[in-house]
Formats: structure tokens, sequence, C-alpha cells
């Protein structure tokens, strides 16, 4: 049945993400953010919690679609659905106020919602370090940097594994820890 609740989540962010796509310069299909971030933390956070990894499939589609927190818990549960409210932002708050407020909460999140939080993170930062988005400068790309670590200082302790790979990324970028 966990296999079949995991697919499942998968299918809805990818018919609740079809027509969206990354900022970068191939336009890349939205979908394989959400499926990176359960890779990453499957194959490299060693995570086989399924609510955790249905939670990284959803975790943008209450925020950057027209599905709502009401929806996540009526197809997926209510564990589910309160690790994707977790981790998703309030965008009726100004960019810099959810911004800030991501740090501020960081520490205060449940086991699972920073596990989400930091493979999302970073597949990010990769992202970043891979190629800048349409639109963004290199002093863009290091402010999101700062902000990100910022952020992932107060999920430290939930995933060695995914931090270190954080920590790798950072100190190429000369971000102090």
């Amino acid at each position: 049945m966990e296999i079949m609740d995991l697919v499942k989540s998968f299918d809805f962010a990818a018919k609740k993400h079809r027509d969206q796509r990354r900022s970068d310069p191939q336009k890349t299909p939205y979908i394989n953010h959400p499926i990176g971030v359960a890779n990453i933390l499957c194959q490299e956070g060693g995570i086989t919690d399924v609510e955790v990894l249905q939670a990284a499939a959803l975790h943008d589609t209450v925020e950057d679609t027209d599905t709502t927190i009401e929806e996540i818990e009526k197809y997926f549960g209510k564990s589910v659905r309160s690790i994707v409210a977790e981790v998703t932002d309030d965008k009726s708050l100004p960019k810099q106020e959810r911004k800030r407020l991501q740090v501020v909460n960081a520490p205060h999140k449940s086991k699972q919602a920073k596990l989400v939080k930091l493979a999302d993170k970073l597949y990010n930062l990769r992202d970043l370090n891979r190629v800048t988005p349409e639109g963004w400068t290199e002093e863009r790309v290091h402010e999101y940097f700062k902000w990100a670590s910022k952020v992932i200082a107060g999920l430290r302790g939930t995933n060695q594994a995914l931090e270190d790979e954080i920590d790798v990324l950072f100190n190429n970028r000369g971000i102090s820890l």
C-alpha cells in the first residue's frame, strides 16, 4: 500500500505542476524539482518514511498551484498534510517576510518537515550552482546562498548526510557556517 501512496503523490504533483517550468535557461519542467527533492531524501539522506517522501513530492503544490491544504489532507491524510503545511510559505505575505519567517521558524519544525526543507534547499542550491536562473545576477545567487545558510542553521541536527552535502556547497561559495 505504501508504494501506491507514494506513486499517487507523484501523480498528483505532476498533474498540479504540469504547466510550470523552472526559471533556468533550459526551462526545466517544474516536476523535476519535487521528484529531485524526494530522490535526495531517499538516495542521499537514507529516508524511507513514505509520508516524508510524499510530502517532498507535494511540498510546493499548495504554495505554487491551486491546491488547498484541505485537498492534501483529503487525498493523503493528516500526517502528510501536516508536513506539507509546515513547509508551505504564506504567499499572501511579502517575499521578504516569507524569507524572514523561514529563518525564524526553521528550528521549530517537526523532524519530518526539517528533512523536506533540507532536501529542498540542497536541491535549490545545487541548481543555482549549476546555472543562474533567468533574470538573476551572480549577486542575487550569492544572497540566496547566504539566506539559505541562515535557514539551514535552524535545521541542523536533522540529517548529517544532507547537511554535509550542503556544507560542501557553502564552503565552495565561501559562506561561513
